[in-house]
């Protein structure tokens, strides 16, 4: 089975949104025919749930990593939650990790798994430093240690919010 993972910024630029989609659907559709696809998500709104729409649309099994106990606190409203826990549903396997609260150290805990895990990471992600730690740089910076190979979705003059 091949693992294709995920990191990526929670919020896409409305610009990028077409080439972001188009540029996860090639990586699937790349591997349809060939050995069955598990995807690896935290499921974060942004690049994590359009990477899991796409990986399901595609037929792969989906992995949910969990950050924490409280993570489904850090949804901002609730059409995002009921999108976080319509995914989650879906997940052939969670993972939760054992830390109670969201704390950048159970973001970059997850993130690592996730690369740990992977044959191979997107990242949505415009080459800037992370904001925290935990961030997609961080994550980027920790799949590339590994020797994973790294495929960045972005557009070069798109700044990110």
């Amino acid at each position: 089975m091949k693992r294709i993972g995920v990191t990526g910024h929670r919020h896409i630029p409305d610009e990028l949104h077409t080439h972001v989609r188009a540029a996860m659907t090639a990586v699937f559709d790349g591997h349809r025919g060939g050995a069955p696809l598990e995807a690896l998500s935290s499921l974060a709104v942004g690049a994590d749930t359009l990477f899991a729409d796409i990986a399901l649309a595609s037929g792969a099994e989906l992995t949910v990593v969990v950050p924490s106990g409280d993570y489904e606190d850090g949804f901002a409203d609730a059409a995002e939650l009921a999108r976080y826990r319509a995914l989650k549903d879906r997940a052939t396997r969670e993972v939760r990790l054992p830390y109670a609260h969201a704390t950048d150290e159970a973001y970059y805990a997850a993130g690592a798994y996730i690369a740990d895990n992977c044959d191979r990471l997107l990242a949505v992600w415009d080459g800037a430093p992370s904001r925290g730690l935990g961030g997609t740089a961080d994550i980027v910076e920790y799949a590339r240690a590994l020797g994973k190979p790294v495929t960045v979705i972005w557009r070069a003059g798109v700044k990110r919010p």
